[in-house]
């Protein structure tokens, strides 16, 4: 008997199996697949983001039937897909989902709305490191690293080309198991696990910071939820 699909989808900073070094063990009970979304490349220059071609990634990787976790900004393609094809689900483990759209109304995403706004719409004017140098000031009140390598200036070249996630056109994916991870460390996210929670999501806590998936509670909670949906694909 063929083993189930989990499909794996990045966020926006390491891609491929490199974005789920703790999720790698995974390979021995399931045929997984670790992505790398449209514009992301470790030679090429970075392009600008691409929904749909994401989209299809996704649903070409999923084989027909298959598990989807998703991390960050990568959660927005991964839903997206999911609403396109649910039947094709059979379960959602979302990492720090960025899906601000759902929520962009509420307390904690009108705030980060109105912080990163005029970034996005100051981007053209800025050159790469200066925006990422501004980004990271914003989102995590700390500061770029002063002379990036080569792939740290590619991925401040990607970081710039990026869209506001809370215009992308998200609905809530019926009928899907849906667990959340979140770190603790951040209002927004827990904000959206709350509303993801108010549709019928699992949430778990279990800290390390906007990569909940790398930390022990985090890969246990993932094993576990995919284990408690083996069967269902």
């Amino acid at each position: 008997m063929p083993r189930e699909r989990v499909v794996f989808v990045h966020g926006a900073g390491s891609f491929g199996a490199a974005a789920w070094p703790r999720q790698h063990g995974l390979a021995l009970d399931y045929d997984c697949l670790f992505l790398r979304r449209h514009g992301y490349d470790a030679v090429a220059e970075p392009l600008p983001p691409d929904l749909e071609t994401d989209i299809a990634i996704i649903r070409e990787a999923l084989g027909g039937r298959g598990h989807l976790v998703a991390h960050s900004a990568g959660a927005v393609p991964a839903m997206l897909a999911a609403l396109r094809d649910p039947a094709g689900v059979s379960s959602l483990v979302l990492c720090e989902p960025a899906v601000f759209s759902l929520t962009r109304d509420l307390p904690a995403t009108t705030a980060h709305r109105e912080l990163l706004q005029p970034l996005f719409d100051a981007a053209p004017g800025l050159s790469d490191a200066q925006y990422q140098r501004e980004f990271v000031r914003r989102v995590f009140a700390a500061e770029a690293a002063a002379a990036p390598d080569e792939a740290g200036l590619r991925s401040a070249a990607r970081l710039r080309l990026q869209q506001p996630p809370w215009d992308a056109p998200l609905d809530i994916v019926p009928g899907v198991p849906t667990l959340v991870l979140t770190g603790g460390w951040e209002p927004l996210y827990e904000e959206v696990a709350d509303f993801l929670v108010s549709t019928g999501a699992e949430h778990r806590q279990v800290g390390g910071n906007h990569r909940p998936q790398d930390t022990d509670s985090g890969a246990q909670a993932i094993r576990e939820f995919l284990a408690r949906r083996h069967g269902e694909s």
